[in-house]
């Protein structure tokens, strides 16, 4: 069953042509990694879905929920009401963490679940400490955002984004920030979560880890979706050649 579907979507900036008429479908439970170089619209798309920029035209459905649609060629979206309700099922993860620097560790986490979900502090408090073993950071919840590290803060905001419990987690690019030491971590993390059947989707030019952890792989290039398809075939027998001579590039590939 699909729990995203992106039809026809489309998005620019005054002359620049962002995204052209992408379409795709993230079954629950999917894994799906987003590549290609860099200019070619995942961030964006992964903006639009997650309500951070306003498409220009196309569908999308979450959960059911229509989002976005096309009436007389103009972009119409939900209802306010329909589209926070569409929010709290989606998470995100950002390439810079976005921690909010003047709170600790806890606070960033229990922050939406106590507002937005309206949780007491106490069962906020209970999920999150929760969540930091799970990310391995027990022992943090005092800690402020400068005090960690980088692969530290970025597993901070992954638990932040689980704290509401999203149907589907979005990551743009989670390690781009980080050491190659610290990058293992975070692919760790989110390997875990792939075998709990987390659907994901994920922008990544960590190609080894995006054939290894996905079920299905989306390429772009210059705001199109050039190919897609079973990480296996994509990235060990593609027929395309714009795919090929992006793969060169990638020792193992």
């Amino acid at each position: 069953m699909a729990i995203l579907e992106v039809r026809s979507l489309s998005k620019s900036f005054g002359e620049l042509n962002v995204l052209r008429d992408i379409s795709f479908c993230v079954d629950k439970g999917q894994v799906v990694s987003i590549i290609g170089p860099s200019g070619s619209g995942k961030s964006t798309l992964l903006r639009c879905v997650n309500q951070l920029e306003k498409a220009d035209g196309g569908e999308i459905t979450v959960d059911g929920l229509k989002m976005l649609s096309t009436e007389n060629g103009k972009a119409v979206y939900a209802s306010k009401k329909e589209l926070r309700t569409i929010r709290l099922k989606i998470g995100l993860v950002f390439q810079n963490f976005n921690l909010f620097p003047h709170k600790s560790v806890m606070q960033n986490i229990i922050e939406a679940p106590v507002h937005v979900l309206k949780k007491s502090r106490q069962e906020a408090v209970k999920d999150a400490e929760l969540l930091l073993a799970k990310m391995g950071l027990t022992g943090k919840e005092n800690s402020y955002p400068c005090e960690l590290s980088g692969g530290q803060q970025q597993r901070v905001s992954i638990a932040r984004a689980l704290a509401l419990k999203p149907e589907i987690l979005f990551f743009d690019e989670p390690t781009s920030a980080l050491d190659p030491e610290l990058t293992g971590e975070i692919l760790k993390v989110i390997k875990e979560l792939a075998e709990e059947k987390m659907t994901m989707v994920i922008v990544t030019h960590e190609m080894e880890f995006a054939r290894d952890v996905s079920n299905h792989v989306i390429f772009m290039d210059g705001g199109y979706i050039v190919e897609e398809g079973d990480p296996a075939e994509l990235f060990g027998n593609t027929q395309n050649e714009r795919t090929k001579q992006f793969l060169k590039r990638f020792k193992g590939m």
